[in-house]
């Protein structure tokens, strides 16, 4: 079947293409790599959130460093920064950077109870880095499971989003305080990331 006939080709011809469309369609509604070598080299900053709530009992067991697999926290936080690296490798459209900083922190919370794991990653290139602040606090949250999971199945990862990206020709962004999912730039302008 050829992809010239089909209805989202049809829909998506480059004469035709909204403002804000998707970059990531060609004029055939297929995916692409977007073509990021027009844009300007600037300091990239993106910082991502997410939580990770289980049982006291575990939680406990996992501040007291018992759990059965050893260092917990550590193995996550370092699973984090090294995932972050490889976003390039696990989502198929992202560029591979050159990332000059990532920093992973896992937080005790002992009223959720749980974990809050919060990714920073840096970049100076022509595209942003927040599928690598997300990417780190994903696989932080899944390693943490990983290595708790004897002590408790039913672990929760919950609400990991982008809280915050710097640079490009979008500027500053960050969510609003108290919504979720919703930012601003700088203007005050609302848009998503």
């Amino acid at each position: 079947m050829s992809h010239n006939n089909s209805p989202i080709s049809q829909n998506f011809s480059e004469a035709s293409k909204p403002e804000g469309a998707l970059s990531h369609l060609d004029s055939h509604g297929q995916a692409q790599m977007v073509d990021v070598s027009g844009k300007s080299v600037t300091v990239r900053t993106a910082i991502a959130v997410g939580r990770v709530r289980m049982q006291l009992p575990t939680f406990e067991t996992i501040q007291a460093g018992n759990a059965p697999k050893g260092d917990v926290l550590g193995t996550a936080r370092l699973a984090g920064i090294m995932a972050a690296k490889q976003t390039a490798n696990l989502i198929p459209l992202c560029h591979p950077l050159p990332i000059q900083k990532v920093e992973v922190q896992i937080m005790p919370d002992r009223e959720l109870p749980g974990y809050h794991i919060q990714a920073e990653v840096k970049t100076k290139s022509e595209t942003g880095v927040e599928m690598e602040a997300l990417t780190a606090v994903s696989i932080a949250a899944l390693t943490l499971y990983d290595m708790a999971k004897a002590l408790e199945k039913s672990i929760q990862i919950e609400a990991i989003g982008l809280v915050r990206k710097t640079g490009g020709k979008s500027g500053e962004w960050r969510v609003e305080s108290g919504k979720s999912g919703v930012g601003s730039r700088e203007s005050g302008v609302e848009s998503s990331a």
